[in-house]
């Protein structure tokens, strides 16, 4: 049993430090993911080593568990009601300023597009991100997408097709690619019920996983961080960014790109997997700048697929967006110097044809 105590004590102390290494290897960055249950195993492994070592080896396990511990803890809770609220809800008024947003990662091998027509259909939104989808999810959902005017549609069979639809008025709506690895992104320019503007972005990066690490993901989810920086219209980031809420490069993102997020002070709001409990991890985002306003934030049912769908209702009204947000905390220069030198070695032209249009529909 002491051995045993002593090895999980090290496993852990080791896969929550690797994290800190700012290495881009994926067997380094996938423990960016599992925070709670990592800071779980610790909280055991205190337990065991109070219950069964005493003198010396009982504090050579426990000072570095219960570091790792408050480390991990320090990063969750954001993510949870002990931390304060970045934003508080403001209220459904009905006056043509608010967006209903839904974003779900469908699975590709998923055949329940019946469940997803159906989310469609009673969530109702004005915008549509669908992501994972191939040919077979191009016809399975066509009827729930007939009343959209405009749909972006980009079948792949690699897991990264896409689908936007909007009934919104769109001033600018493309497919984009931010980084040489073939995963599309969406750039859209639309316009509310009322007529005011703002912009879409939805992004879709690859995971850390077996031979891909992160480079290209990050490098996209800084890229859209700099495109917030650029522009004075309202924007809203969403998809399944396939990297956890608290990693190092998300908050780097947050900052760079001044972005408020509704799930600090509220809770996880774990999107995945919806398969499995025990792995739960927020990887499915939505961050808006500080002149949005959020309506409503919520996981959507499951619809057979391993991440729950993220519903969204906001408002594009900045005087109540600075009534209700906290003031985005300002990057530091290093945060500033990191992010400015990973984007320009990552930059590639978005200028580049995407192989997909907007089509009406109906």
């Amino acid at each position: 049993m002491v051995l045993l105590i002593c090895v999980l004590a090290v496993l852990l102390a080791g896969v929550t430090v690797l994290p800190l290494s700012g290495t881009h290897h994926w067997w380094v960055r996938m423990w960016d993911f599992p925070r709670v249950q990592i800071a779980i195993g610790q909280a055991v492994a205190a337990g065991l080593a109070f219950g069964f070592l005493g003198g010396w080896p009982l504090w050579a396990v426990l000072v570095p568990t219960v570091a790792g511990l408050g480390l991990q803890l320090w990063r969750i809770r954001p993510f949870t009601p002990l931390a304060r609220r970045e934003m508080r809800f403001a209220a459904a008024r009905g006056d043509g300023h608010e967006v209903t947003l839904l974003a779900s990662n469908v699975l590709m091998e998923n055949g329940r597009h019946d469940l997803v027509r159906d989310l469609i259909r009673e969530a109702d939104p004005d915008v549509v991100l669908l992501m994972e989808t191939d040919r077979t999810w191009l016809e399975g959902v066509r009827p729930a997408l007939e009343r959209y005017p405009t749909v972006l549609r980009l079948p792949k069979d690699d897991y990264y097709g896409l689908i936007f639809a909007t009934r919104l008025e769109v001033v600018r709506a493309e497919v984009v690619y931010l980084t040489p690895d073939e995963t599309p992104s969406v750039f859209a320019a639309l316009r509310t019920p009322s007529g005011r503007l703002f912009h879409f972005v939805g992004l879709h990066p690859q995971p850390p996983v077996p031979s891909v690490d992160t480079e290209e993901r990050d490098a996209q989810i800084l890229y859209a961080a700099r495109f917030a920086r650029r522009t004075d219209v309202p924007l809203v980031t969403m998809g399944d960014f396939n990297d956890a809420a608290w990693s190092h490069s998300s908050r780097l993102f947050k900052h760079y790109g001044r972005y408020l997020d509704p799930r600090r002070g509220r809770g996880l709001y774990a999107s995945f997997s919806a398969t499995n409990p025990l792995i739960r991890c927020p990887i499915d985002q939505l961050f808006v700048t500080e002149d949005v306003a959020v309506v409503d934030f919520r996981l959507g049912p499951k619809v057979g697929s391993d991440h729950f769908p993220v519903i969204a209702c906001i408002r594009i009204d900045p005087e109540e967006a600075q009534r209700l947000n906290v003031q985005p905390v300002p990057m530091t220069p290093e945060e500033r110097e990191e992010i400015d030198a990973r984007v320009e070695e990552y930059r590639v032209t978005v200028e580049r044809p995407a192989p997909a249009r907007a089509k009406a529909t109906g």
